[in-house]
Parts: structure tokens; sequence; C-alpha cells
């Protein structure tokens, strides 16, 4: 599988694995969208789309939830992307 083509990233401030994963996209040169906390959408929105039990980050690539920052991490490695 190739790179990404798409991403969006959903953060919020302060977020040590929100840090993490942009700074992985980053240091592959992959293009994100980044979706902050109380300035693009709110807490109840992130509920509604990823569910209640959902941390940050949350990541969509290329059309496909790939959950947090470690799981996205490990889906890429078994991928082979990472």
């Amino acid at each position: 599988m190739a790179s990404p083509k798409t991403t969006t990233i959903y953060t919020k401030q302060g977020c040590p694995f929100c840090t993490k994963i942009k700074a992985v996209w980053n240091e592959k040169g992959w293009n994100y969208t980044e979706h902050k906390l109380d300035e693009n959408f709110t807490r109840d929105q992130f509920w509604g789309e990823f569910g209640k039990r959902a941390t940050f980050p949350q990541l969509v690539v290329d059309g496909e939830k790939t959950g947090g920052c470690n799981e996205t991490i490990n889906l890429f490695r078994t991928r082979g992307i990472l």
C-alpha cells in the first residue's frame, strides 16, 4: 500500500499523542488536514463521529477511521507503510 492520499487528524490542544502523530506525518512528508476541538468541532460532534470512548487524536485516512495515534501507527506497520 502506498502512502495515504488524504488524512484528517482530529486534535485537541495540549495532547501529546496529537503532537506525536502529526510529527510522524510530517517526517514522512505526508499531507494532512487538522481539525481542532472547539475550533472546528465540538466534543459532542466528536463523540457523535467516533463514539464516547474515543480518545484524541482520531484519524481518518483515505476515508477509513484508523483510530488514535498508537492504533494508526500499528495499523500502518502491519500494512508495511511504516
